[in-house]
């Protein structure tokens, strides 16, 4: 005997149309992280980190030993006229945080940092090694 299927037309219109399903109210699945290069320039690390979307009061950069750790805090400013309705928003507002280490400790005292377009540029001076002193036993 032969097998009798039903099928629906507007089944057979739209399969494979969508590959997967739309959610638009829907998180971004990762936090974007803090895309930076680091040269190192005679006596100095350049530190240059990308940060759009963020306000110069909202970045903290702390230099500890050889340690270095920016932060920053990605707001959304809401500006929402009557009528409108968001529909679909791939921005991520939160905390964002980055550490890394360098070879060589760094003199915090002499360090520096501006922003400007987005971008964090860092200028950590290298600590001068003490020459090793010896002791006479006396």
């Amino acid at each position: 005997m032969a097998n009798i299927t039903r099928t629906d037309p507007l089944d057979e219109l739209f399969r494979g149309f969508f590959v997967r399903p739309v959610d638009f109210n829907r998180a971004p699945a990762q936090a974007p992280s803090i895309k930076m290069d680091v040269h190192e320039e005679g006596d100095n690390y350049l530190v240059h980190a990308e940060l759009p979307g963020t306000k110069k009061e909202d970045i903290h950069v702390v230099v500890e030993g050889n340690l270095v750790s920016i932060s920053a805090e990605v707001k959304q400013e809401k500006e929402t006229k009557e009528g409108d309705r968001l529909l679909r928003s791939e921005r991520y507002f939160g905390k964002v945080s980055r550490s890394f280490q360098l070879e060589q400790d760094l003199d915090d005292s002499k360090a520096s940092a501006t922003f400007n377009d987005g971008v964090l540029e860092l200028t950590l001076p290298k600590r001068t090694a003490s020459p090793s002193k010896r002791l006479t036993i006396t």
